[in-house]
């Protein structure tokens, strides 16, 4: 187990993102299939599992409900606010405080629990004092609707001016070895306050996992055909990334995907990422990736190469970039 920072929360070191079981990631499975899916990852020690109510909207925080329901003290269910949803919203961002009270009883409806155990702010609200956000969660927390407070994309301002006023438990933003700007000055907020570290997308995606070239077709409902990471041209560009961790991976007896996982458990001991998939292989293999170990001397090479490796390609248009979903 792992302890995310200072808060006493404790989770297995490979959680499981949810999103694409239903949303951004192509048609939706059969949600029996992924019910089934989520119920294998709870057998194979899988602890926290993570959803928002922007993915559907909705729908997604119903399928983890009813898959975790027969498990709900094994796990550790997060999920996020921020948006402006429903009937006549706008579908811009939104963290009054009024809305996350509101979005909070939502998702303790859907999720079919009584608190709320990890409660992340979606993406930072620009007409929001973030003190008011922290706020607002910390009197959920009062009244038990909430057990723990989180930030998803916070510069570390932000972070500060929120820890200041409710602890900030967990930051989950963007982290792989082709997307490491948080290493500057993020993580060392993080490390400083006592706060863990959730990367989100730390198979780049899909792409780290080798097995995405620059043929390969993206259809509908799937974002990544927007992605300027994903354009055909970048994704032959940044080959040379796949071919670094398949050489690592030749040397750890281990596929790509475990040693891009593995490099990110062996950044901090508060590090939990959260890798989606709908296939149950791909699930044990995500998992598979804790028993990999790296020496220093093989961090250093590794960092040394990547180094030498442009990335192309941003990971958002620039007319969306920060703005929803992820």
């Amino acid at each position: 187990m792992r302890r995310l920072g200072s808060s006493g929360l404790e989770v297995a070191p490979v959680g499981l993102g949810c999103m694409g079981m239903n949303y951004h990631r192509g048609p939706a499975p059969d949600r029996k299939e992924m019910i089934t899916l989520i119920r294998a990852a709870v057998e194979r020690g899988v602890t926290l599992f993570d959803t928002a109510e922007a993915y559907g909207p909705f729908t997604n925080e119903e399928l983890v409900g009813e898959a975790l329901e027969p498990h709900r003290r094994e796990v550790t269910i997060a999920t996020k606010f921020g948006h402006d949803l429903g009937p006549g919203s706008s579908g811009g961002l939104n963290s009054r405080p009024e809305r996350i009270r509101q979005v909070a009883d939502e998702s303790l409806r859907r999720l079919r629990v009584e608190s709320i155990d990890l409660f992340y702010q979606h993406r930072v609200d620009p007409n929001v004092p973030i003190e008011e956000v922290a706020g607002a969660v910390g009197n959920l927390i009062v009244e038990g609707k909430v057990k723990h407070f989180g930030l998803s994309e916070p510069g570390p301002e932000t972070i500060r001016r929120a820890h200041a006023v409710q602890p900030v438990a967990v930051v989950q933003s963007e982290y792989s070895l082709w997307w490491r700007p948080v290493e500057a000055d993020v993580l060392p907020v993080c490390e400083e306050l006592g706060i863990g570290f959730v990367p989100y997308s730390p198979l780049g995606r899909g792409y780290l996992t080798g097995t995405i070239d620059e043929t390969t077709a993206f259809g509908g409902n799937d974002n990544r055909g927007t992605l300027p990471r994903f354009t055909p041209e970048a994704r032959k560009e940044n080959r040379p990334v796949i071919d670094m961790l398949t050489k690592l991976g030749e040397q750890k007896q281990a596929t790509p995907a475990q040693i891009a996982l593995a490099w990110l458990l062996a950044q901090k001991p508060w590090i939990v990422p959260i890798p989606g998939t709908t296939k149950l292989h791909r699930l044990e293999e995500n998992i598979a990736a804790a028993s990999i170990e790296f020496t220093p001397s093989e961090l250093e090479a590794i960092d040394a190469t990547a180094a030498t490796i442009p990335i192309a390609g941003d990971r958002y248009p620039r007319s969306e970039a920060e703005r929803t979903g992820q």
